[in-house]
This record gives C-alpha cells, sequence and structure tokens, in this order.
C-alpha cells in the first residue's frame, strides 16, 4: 500500500487518504452535479442532487425525463420511455444507497466504502492526469473487496486532490463489465430543500411496486 507526506510532518496511507475525502463529504450538507453515467457503450447524462443525510435525485436529460430519487425510505425510478414508475421501500437493514454507484459519492457511501474494500493507490500518491492527454489532475484509489458479497469486485476512485471530492467512480462487476460515474461542476451546501426529493410521477405512468425486493424489515 503506498505511501506519501501530505505535509512534512505527517504520512498518509491509502487508507487514512479514503478517510480524509470521507472526513470532506461528512462536512457537506448538500450538494448538485451533473453526472454522466456510461455503462458498456452507453451514456446517461443528468444533474444530481444530494442532501444529508439520505436523499438523492438524478434527473435526467439523456433519457430524457428519467427521474431516479431516493428519500431515506422510497427508491422511485421514472422511465419515460415505458411509462413505468417503479417504486421500492427500502429498510433501514437492507439500506445500501439509492442510486447504485452514485450514491457511493455521499458520507454513508464512503463509510461502506472504507467497511467493505481496502484501498491502495492505483500508481503512487502524486496527482496524475484524469485520463491519457487530460490537463485534469487526480489521486488515483483502487478498491479491492473484502467479501465477494460485494457487487463490485474492484472500485477506482478518482479523487480531486484540492477539493477531496471524488471526480469519477468507476467499479467492476462480478460478470466483469464497467459501470462509470462522473462528476463536474460540483456545487456544495448551495441549500437545496427537502422538498426537491419529493417526487409525484406522471398520472399516466403505470405503478410497479417493489420491484427489486419485498422488503420485509
Amino acid at each position: 500500500m503506498g505511501i506519501f507526506y501530505l505535509n512534512s510532518q505527517e504520512i498518509i496511507t491509502a487508507d487514512n487518504y479514503l478517510s480524509l475525502v470521507g472526513d470532506r463529504y461528512s462536512s457537506i450538507r448538500d450538494y448538485e452535479a451533473r453526472i454522466v453515467i456510461r455503462s458498456g457503450n452507453s451514456d446517461m447524462y443528468g444533474t444530481l442532487s444530494y442532501l444529508t443525510p439520505s436523499f438523492l435525485r438524478i434527473d435526467f436529460t439523456s433519457p430524457a425525463n428519467q427521474v431516479i430519487v431516493f428519500n431515506g425510505e422510497m427508491l422511485t425510478v421514472y422511465l419515460p420511455e415505458y411509462r413505468a414508475a417503479l417504486n421500492q421501500g427500502i429498510s433501514s437493514s437492507s439500506r445500501r444507497g439509492g442510486a447504485g454507484g452514485a450514491s457511493l459519492a455521499t458520507p454513508q457511501g464512503l463509510v461502506l466504502l472504507r467497511r467493505n474494500y481496502v484501498p491502495s493507490f492505483l500508481t503512487g500518491p502524486e496527482p496524475v492526469p484524469l485520463e491519457s492527454g487530460s490537463s485534469e489532475r487526480v489521486v488515483k484509489l483502487r478498491l479491492t473487496r473484502r467479501s465477494v458479497s460485494e457487487g463490485f469486485r474492484e472500485i477506482l476512485l478518482d479523487i480531486n486532490p484540492d477539493t477531496r471530492l471524488i471526480r469519477r467512480i468507476e467499479g467492476r462487476t462480478i460478470a466483469d463489465s464497467v459501470v462509470r460515474f462522473d462528476f463536474s461542476g460540483v456545487a456544495v451546501n448551495t441549500g437545496i430543500p427537502e422538498q426537491r426529493f419529493v417526487y409525484d410521477s406522471p398520472a399516466s405512468a403505470n405503478l410497479y411496486n417493489d420491484f427489486l425486493f419485498r422488503d420485509t424489515d
């Protein structure tokens, strides 16, 4: 596991660095960001809103009008292409975040990462280009799962070294497929109201409840 000096007095390991990122997110009440989700050759674009402790919403521009909302108790996914609204109650015992990998960029998500994955520096402790030819520089961490029960067998985190905010999450699944989440234009503590996470599906939508599992908490 790589180490480096945060300043002349302190040596930082990859685990310590991930803890510092967690501390940064713990200081955030709310944030908004542009998000791009890439799965295979498909890209989805939208705006993500987060409000502590566990409110999360993504309003997509592509696919147009698609929405994912998690209000701490209910996950709703609206799929305009199928005129379908999928609802799933989430109990405290089964709660793992409301919008898949995007929920890792929250205080709760980072706690789960530290608990369930072993971090190391990917190429070294110093900031490197986000990708080949990019002028944007990030600290790259590789997280390896501690248990086979985790959905991602490996996660790569790209961290902005100045803000300690997550720039990119890339997860490799058990089936060896890759899902990537890019965050940009992050605006922190702007006063997002809880009302933003109240979502009423269009009247024309067909409702499907417990589409993931039946909650028995």
